[in-house]
């Protein structure tokens, strides 16, 4: 296949990816193993990945051997948890005890801790097979690998979960781990059609990750469908716990019931005004559906409350880049110190921002968003959430720049849960929708995520 042709045409109402909860369905009733599963995924993987480029690096036999062990169990009839068998990518800005953590950075070439993060040693003590690290961009904030988009080989596939969000739309696997600082989950997920979470903040234990922004990474999941999107997040938040002093998910393992929502708040950000004609349409097409469904779209500037936190949404950007220029001090100033050549020069601008901050500048940025937290909060007795597209139009073309977080810098400030959906096609590729509720409502949104989805995609 010549990498000038798009290798799958996207509608989201026939494209599937896997979907990993049928796959275990098959190994509880004997008509599939966990091993034939991972084989398929491994000849997929070996038949695309020289167009996608989505692994910095596998361990095939460590995850053969782990599908031996699942297939065994799957036998006796005594699989060891929901994700036993589950083939899995990881972001390699994650430790494995098995690869190295090289986060597309010359400075870890190489380098492997011989730990599991606190994630990756959940899932594989619990039956996960661990295929591989995903790529990422440097420290997964600046440059991009060489990643491509599985519906257009011209294309991003986004970033900075770029290699998890194009082996999911790739049917190389049917999950794997991302990041999100600013829009590193939700955007990738769009460009790639998978359905993905961005939790409340701390959800999900980031031990053994390497943040450049402490108080504002997330750790999520890609997926092929929104069941596995919830049930692996689930699992990683009562298994490996979320961050100390956080709150794991509420809810049961089970993706919950499908909800409706009662009002949903538009969110115009300043991506709208960015946001190509096609794009837009297709996405008032799909309010409008969802309004005729019985669900209000409230538009932000009918409401004081809204039009105060779209006012709130234009500032968020250089925000959260004040929070994480200050936060990524150190290391990076330690590694520039080491060389300059060794970071590029799109981190270095960071840094130089670092470098103009006081520490009374931090405090007001962390108070600014704390504020903008708590208005957002003040919405919630109003609204049930809030709707969006995830990028202005589809991936665009080239791999240099992995496409703008416009849309979700300000869900990412509020550290509130986000389910990305692939909702929209617009000319025959990916276009995300974001659905972002209140922190501490992940599983409320979860429903109301598939109360929409069943609604606009008849599933």
């Amino acid at each position: 296949m010549s990498d000038d042709v798009r290798a799958q045409p996207y509608d989201p109402r026939t494209t599937r990816l896997l979907a990993f909860h049928e796959a275990r369905e098959a190994f509880l009733r004997g008509r599939d193993t966990p091993r034939a599963y991972l084989e398929r995924c491994i000849e997929t993987i070996e038949a695309l990945e020289p167009l996608v480029s989505a692994f910095v690096c596998t361990n095939l036999d460590g995850a053969r051997a782990a599908a031996d062990a699942s297939t065994e169990r799957y036998r006796n009839a005594k699989p060891l948890s929901q994700v036993d068998g589950l083939p899995i990518g990881i972001k390699d800005l994650y430790e494995t005890a098995d690869m190295p953590t090289q986060m597309n950075s010359p400075i870890y070439a190489g380098y492997q801790s011989h730990r599991d993060a606190a994630c990756v040693y959940a899932l594989r003590t619990h039956g996960a097979c661990i295929v591989g690290k995903t790529t990422t961009t440097e420290f997964g904030i600046a440059t991009p690998d060489r990643t491509r988009n599985p519906f257009d080989f011209k294309r991003t596939p986004g970033g900075s979960s770029s290699g998890s969000a194009a082996a999911v739309g790739a049917r190389m696997l049917p999950a794997a781990l991302g990041t999100q600082l600013k829009g590193s989950i939700i955007r990738p997920a769009g460009y790639c059609a998978n359905y993905a979470i961005k939790p409340s903040f701390g959800a999900l234990n980031r031990g053994g990750g390497h943040s450049t922004s402490p108080s504002g990474s997330h750790l999520g999941v890609h997926a092929g469908s929104l069941r596995d999107t919830w049930e692996i997040a689930w699992f990683l938040s009562h298994t490996a716990g979320p961050d100390a002093g956080c709150t794991a998910l509420s809810g049961s393992a089970q993706l919950p019931e499908a909800r409706k929502p009662t009002r949903l708040v538009r969110m115009f950000t300043p991506g709208w005004g960015l946001t190509p004609e096609p794009a837009r349409a297709a996405f008032e097409a799909l309010l409008a559906r969802l309004a005729a469904a019985g669900v209000e779209i409230v538009e932000p500037d009918s409401h004081p409350q809204t039009i105060a936190l779209e006012a709130d949404f234009r500032s968020a950007d250089e925000i959260v880049s004040d929070i994480a220029s200050y936060e990524m001090r150190w290391p990076m100033w330690t590694y520039r110190d080491r060389g300059e050549h060794l970071l590029s020069d799109k981190l270095k601008v960071y840094l130089t921002r670092a470098r103009a901050m006081s520490v009374e500048d931090y405090h007001r940025a962390l108070a600014w968003r704390a504020g903008f937290r708590h208005r957002h909060m003040a919405l919630a007795g109003y609204a049930d959430g809030f709707i969006s597209l995830s990028s202005p139009g589809p991936a665009p073309l080239g791999i240099e720049s992995v496409g703008d977080p416009v849309y979700q810098t300000p869900t990412s400030a509020l550290g509130a849960p986000v389910f990305g959906l692939p909702l929209l096609a617009v000319a025959a590729l990916p276009q995300g929708v974001q659905l972002m509720g209140f922190t501490g409502g992940d599983e409320r949104t979860a429903a109301h995520a598939r109360w929409i989805c069943d609604a606009l995609l008849g599933a």
